[in-house]
């Protein structure tokens, strides 16, 4: 198992905030015993949030503590009802905090500055969350993305191997023929090989120095046979190994033009690329 990405996965967090199911609690007991990096993550994480709410702890108005004060000034003194010869005293009073006796406007002053103490903590320790959450999920996405794309380059890698183990047994074939076909007069630094397989006649073509078409353009295979042109086949722009063209019974030798997206009945000479003669 990948601790360290087990400790990325907010698995401590919800731990320690005790967000964490009863499974994840005893998983997380096991694992806490038996890596030392998942403790240091655990006391980590709880000096962090100690040191995070503290720093965000707002000192409260200068004006509260008077309220305060003065709160516990007017309860010091019993509060009484007058009536025409009559002193009544009020409903017996109601505590506070430590033995505090707190009634009518006082108390309401007390609640509501005590009210906002809690609503400014909370709103910090809120933030505080969300904060954590955002940059886990942020590293999770991170994680996540470079994982797909490890996964699509490996998938290219099997793709491109399995081609080229193709390709060697092609050329380790004894019966199968391989023509190298090089530039035609004015076509520099051109380059195909075409296998060919004396058995079932299947042709492959492996187009390794062809320049990129241009839009509306492609290339075409032929094969000479008796001195006339047969079509063998479309070269497909995805063909980027060897890729499996015409069957051809027989020819004297093989050549690429470049013509028109979807192929020509006749090849343009002007446009030749390379070309190859067969050796029997």
């Amino acid at each position: 198992m990948d601790i360290q990405l087990y400790i990325e996965s907010g698995a401590i967090e919800s731990y320690v905030l005790g967000l964490a199911t009863k499974n994840e609690v005893a998983e997380l007991e096991a694992f806490r015993f038996q890596y030392t990096m998942v403790e240091s993550a655990i006391n980590e994480f709880s000096k962090e949030l100690e040191t995070e709410i503290m720093s965000a702890s707002v000192t409260p108005p200068m004006h509260i503590k008077a309220v305060f004060l003065d709160a516990i000034r007017n309860e010091e003194k019993p509060s009484l009802i007058y009536a025409p010869h009559i002193a009544l005293q009020t409903e017996p009073q109601q505590t506070f905090g430590r033995g505090l006796n707190i009634t009518g406007f006082g108390a309401w002053k007390m609640l509501a500055a005590a009210s906002v103490v809690l609503f400014v903590a909370s709103a910090a320790l809120n933030l505080y969350f969300y904060s954590r959450y955002a940059e886990k999920n942020k590293a999770y996405q991170a994680l996540l993305t470079e994982k797909n794309s490890l996964f699509s380059a490996n998938q290219i890698f099997q793709t491109n191997q399995h081609e080229w183990e193709n390709t060697a047994k092609m050329m380790a074939d004894p019966a199968m023929l391989m023509i190298k076909m090089k530039s035609a007069p004015k076509k520099n630094n051109m380059d195909a090989t075409v296998f060919w397989d004396s058995r079932n006649k299947d042709v492959y073509i492996m187009a390794k120095e062809l320049p990129k078409p241009n839009a509306g353009k492609q290339f075409q295979l032929w094969a000479i046979v008796d001195g006339k042109p047969v079509d063998a086949g479309m070269i497909s722009p995805g063909c980027a190994g060897v890729c499996k063209m015409k069957n051809i019974l027989r020819a004297q030798a093989f050549a690429i033009t470049l013509e028109n997206s979807g192929g020509s009945p006749t090849p343009h000479l002007e446009q030749l690329f390379v070309i190859g003669n067969i050796n029997t």
